[in-house]
């Protein structure tokens, strides 16, 4: 009988961790193999329902290195063939669309996303590398169920967020609700799996949405939400850069506190301590209930 599979290709947020030019506390602890940490790639997610047949939530950056350490998404056939058939695209951030570059050797797949991101797509003529007859743009409406190429169910809704920041305007809205940041539920029978990589707050009806998942897969950006502007290393709090954090009475820690299936951290900032095995922030999150992904997480339901 056909499951709900994923794996965790990458857990990090944009940049990676250890981030290539940062030696804040936590990527230094990284840089000098502290075993307390586990480097991380850019976050995404691959869903089966088979263990063949792969579709990947958002294209990261690290994608070629994602599918070399994956056995389930290495090329199979002669000459040339994949088990990735299709791509879901949560948004149109570097960090979540830079991978579909890496699939432009004539591999056929589709990629399914908003219609405002796939216009962030097309007005860039670099993804143009991508076959046009062999790789199909399939626009997506909001909260109307869809089905994968391989066979599960998906439904991409609102989640309050920001346009990416290459598209910014000088006052842009940090949490609105478009089809420009979008979470995607999962569904194969009656197991639902929902992934948000990017939140700027939680709004009820999205409360209710995750209630009835087995599975969640939450933003984590920060811990704090000024904790890039306290270490040095940006000029904006979390929530400028449309992510809440985790901490605080506002904070995702608390607004999720009443979910009764797993509560996974994901898309995590280097700077973030709870990529610090035992450290206090990590001890928190795993008290309350969380778990924090890292790359080569498996997921079965």
């Amino acid at each position: 009988m056909d499951r709900l599979n994923a794996i965790v290709l990458g857990a990090a947020a944009g940049g990676g961790f250890p981030q290539w030019n940062c030696r804040c506390p936590i990527c230094r602890l990284a840089w000098e193999g502290d075993p307390r940490v586990k480097p991380r790639t850019q976050a995404s997610l691959a869903v089966s329902a088979d263990g063949r047949d792969w579709v990947l939530l958002n294209a990261s950056p690290d994608l070629r290195a994602q599918i070399q350490v994956t056995p389930a998404l290495r090329p199979r056939g002669m000459p040339r063939g994949s088990p990735i058939s299709g791509v879901v695209l949560t948004g149109a951030e570097v960090d979540q669309v830079a991978g579909l570059l890496t699939l432009r050797e004539r591999g056929g797949f589709t990629v399914y996303a908003t219609a405002e991101t796939l216009t962030a797509i097309e007005d860039n003529a670099i993804f143009d590398v991508l076959a046009a007859d062999l790789v199909q743009r399939r626009p997506v409406a909001l909260a109307q169920a869809f089905g994968l190429s391989n066979g599960l169910q998906a439904e991409l809704f609102t989640v309050p967020g920001k346009a990416p920041l290459y598209l910014e305007t000088d006052d842009p809205e940090l949490a609105a609700e478009t089809g420009a940041n979008a979470g995607v539920e999962i569904m194969s029978g009656g197991a639902r799996l929902i992934y948000v990589p990017g939140a700027a707050a939680i709004t009820q009806p999205l409360l209710e949405r995750l209630r009835r998942a087995n599975v969640v897969l939450f933003d984590a950006t920060l811990f704090d939400d000024h904790e890039m502007i306290v270490n040095g290393t940006g000029t904006k709090t979390g929530r400028r850069m449309g992510h809440m954090p985790l901490d605080g009475a506002d904070g995702s820690l608390q607004q999720l506190s009443g979910l009764s299936g797993r509560r996974i951290l994901t898309h995590i900032n280097n700077t973030n301590p709870i990529l610090v095995d035992g450290s206090p922030q990590r001890l928190k999150v795993e008290a309350a209930g969380f778990e924090v992904a890292q790359d080569g997480m498996e997921i079965s339901l």
